[in-house]
Protein backbone atom coordinates (compact mmCIF):
# COMPACT_ATOMS: atom_id res chain seq x y z
CA UNK A 1 0.00 0.00 0.00
CA UNK A 2 1.30 3.20 -0.97
CA UNK A 3 1.73 5.77 1.75
CA UNK A 4 -0.46 8.96 1.46
CA UNK A 5 1.78 10.24 4.68
CA UNK A 6 4.60 10.91 6.52
CA UNK A 7 5.88 11.95 9.89
CA UNK A 8 8.26 14.56 10.46
CA UNK A 9 9.98 16.42 13.00
CA UNK A 10 8.95 20.00 13.37
CA UNK A 11 11.35 22.60 11.84
CA UNK A 12 10.72 26.28 12.79
CA UNK A 13 8.88 27.15 9.08
CA UNK A 14 6.29 25.73 11.02
CA UNK A 15 5.23 27.85 13.26
CA UNK A 16 2.82 29.80 11.12
CA UNK A 17 1.18 26.55 10.98
CA UNK A 18 0.95 25.99 14.51
CA UNK A 19 -0.05 29.43 15.51
CA UNK A 20 -2.86 29.05 13.42
CA UNK A 21 -4.05 25.22 14.60
CA UNK A 22 -3.09 26.11 18.37
CA UNK A 23 -5.20 28.99 18.34
CA UNK A 24 -8.33 27.61 16.13
CA UNK A 25 -10.89 28.25 19.33
CA UNK A 26 -12.90 25.15 17.88
CA UNK A 27 -10.23 22.94 19.12
CA UNK A 28 -9.03 24.93 22.59
CA UNK A 29 -11.81 21.90 24.13
CA UNK A 30 -9.72 19.06 23.47
CA UNK A 31 -6.65 20.64 24.30
CA UNK A 32 -8.07 22.27 27.70
CA UNK A 33 -6.99 25.49 26.27
CA UNK A 34 -8.28 28.76 27.56
CA UNK A 35 -6.11 31.81 25.43
CA UNK A 36 -4.23 32.19 23.00
CA UNK A 37 -0.63 31.45 22.58
CA UNK A 38 1.87 33.75 21.30
CA UNK A 39 4.36 33.81 18.32
CA UNK A 40 7.20 33.69 20.45
CA UNK A 41 5.43 30.92 22.74
CA UNK A 42 5.75 28.98 19.73
CA UNK A 43 8.95 29.50 18.62
CA UNK A 44 9.87 28.63 21.81
CA UNK A 45 7.97 25.45 21.63
CA UNK A 46 9.58 24.31 18.61
CA UNK A 47 12.91 25.51 19.09
CA UNK A 48 12.96 23.11 22.61
CA UNK A 49 11.24 20.59 20.55
CA UNK A 50 14.12 20.82 18.08
CA UNK A 51 16.67 20.67 20.53
CA UNK A 52 15.45 17.93 22.79
CA UNK A 53 14.14 14.76 22.58
CA UNK A 54 11.16 12.97 24.34
CA UNK A 55 13.31 11.82 26.96
CA UNK A 56 13.83 15.18 27.77
CA UNK A 57 10.55 16.63 26.91
CA UNK A 58 8.41 13.46 27.88
CA UNK A 59 6.79 14.67 24.62
CA UNK A 60 7.08 14.10 20.92
CA UNK A 61 5.19 16.32 18.06
CA UNK A 62 5.22 15.50 14.32
CA UNK A 63 3.94 17.39 11.66
CA UNK A 64 2.09 14.67 9.32
CA UNK A 65 2.98 15.79 6.20
CA UNK A 66 0.89 14.31 2.22
CA UNK A 67 3.91 12.37 0.82
CA UNK A 68 3.32 13.69 -3.00
CA UNK A 69 3.08 17.39 -2.48
CA UNK A 70 4.74 17.41 1.06
CA UNK A 71 2.02 19.76 2.21
CA UNK A 72 1.12 20.06 6.21
CA UNK A 73 -1.80 18.14 6.74
CA UNK A 74 -2.02 18.04 10.80
CA UNK A 75 -0.12 17.23 13.75
CA UNK A 76 0.31 13.61 15.92
CA UNK A 77 1.52 13.79 19.22
CA UNK A 78 2.60 11.85 21.80
CA UNK A 79 2.40 13.62 25.54
CA UNK A 80 2.95 11.97 28.92
CA UNK A 81 5.29 9.93 27.66
CA UNK A 82 6.39 7.69 30.60
CA UNK A 83 9.63 5.40 30.04
CA UNK A 84 9.73 3.69 33.18
CA UNK A 85 5.73 2.01 32.36
CA UNK A 86 6.54 2.29 28.54
CA UNK A 87 3.55 3.48 28.15
CA UNK A 88 2.37 7.29 26.06
CA UNK A 89 -0.46 9.38 25.15
CA UNK A 90 -1.28 10.38 21.79
CA UNK A 91 -3.35 12.93 20.07
CA UNK A 92 -4.34 13.60 16.88
CA UNK A 93 -4.95 17.03 14.81
CA UNK A 94 -5.81 16.74 10.87
CA UNK A 95 -6.33 20.33 9.49
CA UNK A 96 -10.44 21.05 8.31
CA UNK A 97 -9.70 21.18 4.67
CA UNK A 98 -7.70 17.56 4.81
CA UNK A 99 -9.93 15.52 7.01
CA UNK A 100 -12.18 12.42 5.83
CA UNK A 101 -9.31 10.91 3.62
CA UNK A 102 -7.66 8.79 5.65
CA UNK A 103 -4.57 10.66 7.05
CA UNK A 104 -5.42 10.36 10.84
CA UNK A 105 -5.59 6.57 10.61
CA UNK A 106 -2.37 6.11 8.93
CA UNK A 107 -0.18 8.52 10.92
CA UNK A 108 -2.08 6.62 13.72
CA UNK A 109 -0.57 3.49 12.22
CA UNK A 110 3.15 4.80 11.74
CA UNK A 111 3.54 6.89 15.17
CA UNK A 112 2.65 3.44 16.90
CA UNK A 113 4.87 1.44 14.70
CA UNK A 114 7.59 4.18 15.84
CA UNK A 115 6.37 3.83 19.54
CA UNK A 116 6.17 0.16 19.61
CA UNK A 117 9.97 -0.24 17.28
CA UNK A 118 12.20 2.76 18.36
CA UNK A 119 10.94 3.81 21.51
CA UNK A 120 9.85 0.31 23.01
CA UNK A 121 6.25 1.04 24.40
CA UNK A 122 4.08 -1.40 25.78
CA UNK A 123 0.81 0.33 25.08
CA UNK A 124 -0.44 4.07 24.25
CA UNK A 125 -3.63 5.52 25.41
CA UNK A 126 -5.80 8.26 24.39
CA UNK A 127 -8.85 9.86 25.59
CA UNK A 128 -12.24 11.24 23.96
CA UNK A 129 -14.91 12.93 24.84
CA UNK A 130 -18.34 10.79 24.42
CA UNK A 131 -19.55 12.49 21.47
CA UNK A 132 -16.98 12.77 19.26
CA UNK A 133 -17.75 9.71 17.04
CA UNK A 134 -15.22 10.47 14.41
CA UNK A 135 -12.53 10.26 16.58
CA UNK A 136 -13.90 7.05 18.80
CA UNK A 137 -14.22 5.36 15.15
CA UNK A 138 -10.55 6.31 14.39
CA UNK A 139 -8.93 5.11 17.09
CA UNK A 140 -11.36 1.89 17.76
CA UNK A 141 -10.30 1.15 13.77
CA UNK A 142 -7.02 1.54 14.57
CA UNK A 143 -7.38 -1.35 17.27
CA UNK A 144 -6.95 0.84 20.60
CA UNK A 145 -9.68 -0.48 23.07
CA UNK A 146 -12.26 1.51 25.14
CA UNK A 147 -10.68 0.55 28.77
CA UNK A 148 -13.06 3.02 30.85
CA UNK A 149 -14.63 6.54 31.35
CA UNK A 150 -14.66 9.14 33.07
CA UNK A 151 -18.38 10.36 34.04
CA UNK A 152 -18.85 14.73 33.89
CA UNK A 153 -15.47 15.32 32.89
CA UNK A 154 -15.77 18.21 31.06
CA UNK A 155 -18.17 21.12 30.88
CA UNK A 156 -19.48 22.46 28.02
CA UNK A 157 -22.15 24.56 26.68
CA UNK A 158 -23.85 24.32 30.75
CA UNK A 159 -23.76 20.71 29.63
CA UNK A 160 -21.74 17.79 31.37
CA UNK A 161 -19.45 15.44 29.44
CA UNK A 162 -18.11 11.82 29.95
CA UNK A 163 -14.34 11.72 28.85
CA UNK A 164 -13.63 7.61 27.13
CA UNK A 165 -10.13 6.27 27.56
CA UNK A 166 -8.92 4.20 25.33
CA UNK A 167 -5.91 2.38 25.11
CA UNK A 168 -3.86 -0.01 22.39
CA UNK A 169 -1.55 -2.78 23.36
CA UNK A 170 1.85 -2.64 21.19
CA UNK A 171 3.61 -5.59 22.44
CA UNK A 172 2.25 -8.46 24.75
CA UNK A 173 6.14 -8.61 26.14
Amino acid sequence: MEKKIQLRALELDDVDLLLAWENDRETWFVSQTVQPFSRYAIEQYVVDAVQNDIFATRQLRMIVEETETQNAVGLIDLFDFNPQHHRAGIGVLISKSERNKGYAGEALQQLCAYAKEVLNLHQVFCNITEDNESSIKLFKNQGFEQCGRKKDWFLRDGKWIDELMFQKKLNEK
